[in-house]
């Protein structure tokens, strides 16, 4: 088992930190974000990549936990962000995730060390995302909305829009045996309300955990992946009435429904990082 790979699959709210700010590691760590992700990619500038590293390389030595989003294959410091985070053994963010080819190279390269969690944020991406997602070494896939939508020409919040994009990757996860993918971020920092109608419509869909830009999101994020009061309620009615018992306040039980009832009482158990 890889560092950190025991929360992959059960993390709900996962947090963005820029590389070259090590001074923010902690905080980030303490914010109650079930995964850590140290961004070498988008948050870094070129002529921080270098410092972004080493600073990775630093909390992680320290034997800190975290997901660490290396730049895409093709970039000039794509090969030492992966060679440094296979030293690590930590879980590894692939981004601009669209070629098997290339994905089943970067398994090579870790040798099992790290579990792989391409972001899928390029059409090509969506539309191989199956095969993406059935690459050995993957363990959960990520939805880059805000990339994806450039490239389209839509508003990365728009839920119509990206509805096609978000369904493919979550048929694609359930196809491939991996557990369900992790939503793309909210942009609205400040608003709740945005981010609330942005984590409803993501479960809605099949999403159960969510990519975080801001230690204030984390909170919303767990809670609102988390299965409710009355979801609870139903599952453990649905799983004390019995294999054999065929509706359920008038409802069919058949063994996909008991089977989905037994899967929400055990996201209450799932194992997630000290906070």
């Amino acid at each position: 088992m890889t560092r950190g790979s025991r929360y992959i699959s059960s993390a709900r709210s996962w947090l963005f930190v820029p590389g070259h700010r090590p001074d923010r590691f902690a905080k980030a760590a303490a914010s109650g974000a079930d995964l850590v992700i140290i961004d070498l990619e988008d948050a870094v500038a070129a002529e921080d990549k270098e410092r972004a590293r080493v600073s990775a390389a630093a909390w992680l030595a320290q034997g800190n936990d975290a997901v660490v989003r290396i730049n895409p294959p093709g970039t000039p410091w794509f090969q030492s962000d992966l060679a440094e985070a296979a030293r690590q053994g930590c879980p590894v963010m692939v981004p601009k995730a669209e070629d098997p080819a290339v994905l089943t190279e970067v398994a090579a390269r870790v040798a099992g060390r790290c579990e792989l969690v391409p972001l899928i944020e390029t059409a090509a991406g969506v539309e191989r995302a199956w095969e993406v997602c059935a690459t050995v070494g993957v363990a959960r896939a990520a939805f880059g909305n805000v990339d994806l939508a450039g490239q389209l020409g839509v508003a990365w919040d728009d839920h119509t829009a990206l509805t096609y994009a978000r369904s493919k990757l979550v048929s694609a996860s359930a196809a491939a045996g991996i557990c369900p993918p992790v939503d793309g971020v909210t942009t609205a920092v400040k608003d709740a309300a945005v981010l609330h109608e942005d984590v409803l419509h993501a479960r809605r869909l099949g999403f159960t955990g969510k990519l975080c830009i801001h230690p204030a999101q984390v909170e919303a994020v767990s809670r609102g992946f988390a299965p409710s009061e009355a979801e609870l309620e139903w599952a453990r009615t649905v799983v004390a009435a019995g294999d054999s018992v065929t509706a359920v306040d008038g409802r069919m039980v058949d063994k996909p429904v008991l089977e989905r009832a037994r899967r929400l009482l055990g996201q209450t158990h799932d194992s997630h990082p000290a906070r």
